[in-house]
């Protein structure tokens, strides 16, 4: 997946920071666990944790769409090399590790199919940004604000449906309000910043990033707005290709 140059480990940049490594215990190599046949075998929250992936990547058009951009731009997906089910802290439900070109799913906080296909889109969009473009995670937060904005945005985090099932509704502008207050507790749980940095960042730049709908040519509010951008996608790609 990672094309560009390998970034230095979180304790190399900044001493007393853990760039939200201590939400995700089994990214410490300390504290990775040898796997017995009862944490993979059936009826586990690892194995289920698997089963909804593999039903994300092959019936989610978001995830099929964000693949196939992947792929288009050197850097193809493989479920075994760049998703991982472990056991994280109770306040969040995935991640990116850009040190390791890795998606992290929370295997303990994701129990529903419909949660599960968001968050693998959230941190595709998080792992796009991080093919196509120099994103610096751990020392520019304005980079680290762009690619939230982008993810909660473009994944279906503030969809209608979503946003009414936590009670919140009605406002102007609701969407855009839903995208800024969801990229800065983003950005909040993984640096050790402040909430007046964290709200800066955000504002400084979330007119250019949530007006940039790549891959999707456009906001996805639904599944069906999400097929409906995956197959323009597939006769753009396909045009060009005739050329």
């Amino acid at each position: 997946m990672d094309r560009s140059e390998p970034r230095p480990p979180p304790q190399e940049v900044a001493e007393g920071e853990d760039f939200g490594y201590r939400l995700f215990p089994e990214r410490r190599s300390e504290a990775k666990p040898q796997r017995s046949f009862l944490y993979t075998s059936l009826f586990t929250f690892h194995h289920k944790c698997q089963l909804m992936l593999k039903i994300a990547l092959d019936t989610s058009p978001y995830a099929q769409l964000l693949l196939d951009a992947m792929k288009q731009s050197g850097c193809t997906v493989y479920k075994d090399r760049h998703f991982a089910c472990e056991d994280c802290d109770g306040c969040v439900s995935g991640g990116f590790d850009s040190a390791t070109s890795q998606i992290v799913l929370c295997q303990n906080n994701i129990h529903q199919q419909s949660h599960m296909n968001r968050v693998v889109t959230h941190e595709l969009i998080h792992a796009f940004d991080h093919c196509r473009a120099h994103v610096d995670w751990f020392s520019n937060v304005k980079h680290l604000a762009c690619s939230e904005i982008r993810a909660a945005n473009l994944s279906g985090d503030c969809s209608l449906i979503n946003e009414m099932t936590r009670f919140k509704f009605g406002l102007k502008q609701h969407h855009q309000t839903c995208v800024r207050d969801r990229a800065i507790r983003s950005i909040l749980a993984v640096r050790k910043v402040s909430k007046e940095t964290a709200e800066e960042a955000v504002d400084g730049v979330f007119d250019s990033c949530f007006n940039d709908h790549e891959p999707f040519g456009r906001v996805p509010h639904s599944k069906s707005d999400a097929k409906y951008a995956y197959r323009n996608f597939q006769n753009r790609d396909r045009y060009y290709a005739n050329l």
